[in-house]
């Protein structure tokens, strides 16, 4: 089930976050940039796991780790955008067939592991450039059937936890 919400991803108690990015991405503005200032090992693992791996894109990594605060983060990068192209580069913009490919790699994950809420962004709108009336479909395709709650931000409030109950 689909729930939008407004307030800071950041602090969501979702049982998982996830997020678009570029493969080799630098993280330096928007979302990831707060991710890699709350969660610095995320951001060193991303840079090893692209360098050792070479992902491509509409595929996805998992994170677990402890975020600056000490609480427990399960994190998914979706790899929406095409990747910089050359080191030190600007990442590419997204497309809706990596969007799609990347969320239905998401789907069949939370279904795996038995994830029991998901959070995410409007993915692939803010740097990807995509316009969330062509994502939302696709959000709404592949993983409105999951029977966990999947709260999408579409409205950010620095600083707000958006009520993330399942009737709010």
């Amino acid at each position: 089930m689909i729930l939008p919400r407004t307030g800071d991803l950041l602090l969501s108690g979702a049982d998982m976050i996830a997020h678009g990015i570029a493969p080799h991405d630098d993280w330096k503005q928007g979302l990831a940039l707060a991710l890699r200032e709350a969660c610095p090992a995320l951001y060193k693992d991303f840079r090893h796991y692209c360098k050792q791996q070479s992902p491509k894109p509409g595929t996805l990594w998992q994170w677990r780790g402890v975020d600056q605060t000490g609480r427990h983060r399960r994190i998914v990068c979706l790899f929406t955008q095409d990747p910089p192209a050359h080191a030190g580069g600007h990442a590419g913009r997204a497309h809706t067939e990596h969007v799609n490919h990347a969320l239905h790699e998401l789907k069949k994950l939370v279904e795996r592991e038995a994830v029991r809420s998901l959070a995410l962004p409007r993915l692939a709108t803010g740097v990807g450039g995509l316009a969330w009336e062509h994502v939302e479909p696709l959000v709404h395709a592949q993983l409105g059937a999951l029977k966990v709650p999947v709260f999408v931000y579409t409205t950010y409030q620095k600083g707000v936890a958006a009520d993330e109950s399942a009737t709010a």
